[in-house]
């Protein structure tokens, strides 16, 4: 059993089948098929079953993907590692990053590190919070973004700031720039959220729905919209009013095309934390675009890891004065 072998195991599985792993190995599908037959031979099991036309884990494929992907990911540090001895300022970097966090702040960050780092081959794509965490469990990212704690054993998290959420709503809101005394004074709104989407779990959505129900009240009206942007748009255009962070508003709020409503007994905020893979190698360049987001993302509001008793990050909450505090564990999408 060797790396590739799992590699092409684990990309059998991530891809859903034998014929889109061979196109992204650059293979024939019979290459495919002969190395998974040798590999499920040599294990004496098999790894894949064949359930209505499609190929899924069987009971010993599920056991074997957590340990091939460390196996998979440990190779790939050994290779960065020793490729790191020859050109310590230089290599691939990268990045994860929760979609509605590529901001204008996060865009500059990352173009004055390449300024500084031209020889650094950076890259960056984009996930939800839960995908941001598989990408850098298996190695397939350096540096992940994403909201709240993962407590996986396999990674480590660093708050790097808190952002405060907000209401924001059109310039010609009849509450624009105005003070309401609570949140229930905002139930016969129509807000715009995210949509929760079963297929795409998330461990924050930003969605209102959980602060109404830490306040007792029953159903509001909303409209499910999984782009921020439109999100925002649809608000501009007095469509709605939404739950936002300080960062995704900060344009339209400086440009005055939002405003928000304070909200006397609202104390909402989100994490943004920094995921690496625990005991994985971080080259030089790595390590220096981390320093960069914890210096210049950071801020005053950075804080150590929340634990529990058992030393494992705890859930993260919404806290409403008055009203205690709320489990957020909420599935949907955060862009």
């Amino acid at each position: 059993m060797d790396s590739d072998a799992l590699n092409t195991f684990l990309m059998v599985h991530h891809r859903g089948g034998i014929s889109n792993a061979a196109k992204a190995l650059h293979r024939t599908q019979p290459a495919i098929s002969r190395r998974i037959a040798l590999l499920e031979q040599e294990l004496g099991m098999p790894l894949f079953e064949r359930v209505a036309g499609q190929m899924v884990l069987s009971d010993a494929g599920r056991v074997m993907v957590p340990y091939a992907e460390r196996a998979v990911a440990a190779a790939q540090d050994a290779e960065n590692a020793v490729r790191a001895l020859a050109r310590p300022d230089s290599g691939p970097v990268a990045l994860a990053v929760v979609g509605t966090l590529a901001s204008h702040k996060l865009a500059r960050i990352i173009k004055r590190f390449a300024k500084e780092h031209p020889n650094v081959d950076l890259t960056l794509r984009t996930a939800t919070s839960a995908e941001v965490s598989e990408l850098i469990r298996r190695g397939e990212a350096t540096i992940g973004l994403r909201f709240h704690h993962d407590s996986s054993p396999d990674l480590d998290c660093e708050v790097l700031t808190s952002e405060r959420l907000q209401v924001v709503c059109a310039p010609d809101h009849p509450r624009a720039g105005r003070r309401v005394r609570k949140l229930a004074d905002l139930r016969g709104e129509r807000w715009v959220a995210f949509p929760l989407l079963p297929e795409r779990p998330e461990i924050m959505a930003a969605h209102v729905f959980a602060l109404f129900q830490a306040h007792g009240l029953g159903e509001i009206a909303w409209t499910p919209v999984d782009s921020l942007t439109a999100q925002k748009r649809l608000v501009e255009a007095g469509l709605g009013i939404a739950l936002l962070s300080q960062s995704n508003a900060a344009d339209e709020l400086q440009s005055s095309a939002l405003k928000t409503i304070a909200v006397g007994d609202l104390d909402a905020s989100q994490d943004v934390v920094a995921v690496t893979r625990r005991g994985g190698f971080l080259s030089a360049a790595s390590r220096r675009l981390l320093d960069a987001f914890r210096a210049r993302l950071g801020g005053s509001r950075r804080r150590p890891a929340l634990t529990g008793r058992s030393g494992i990050p705890e859930t993260p909450t919404i806290e409403s004065r008055g009203r205690g505090v709320l489990d957020t564990r909420i599935r949907g999408y955060d862009g």
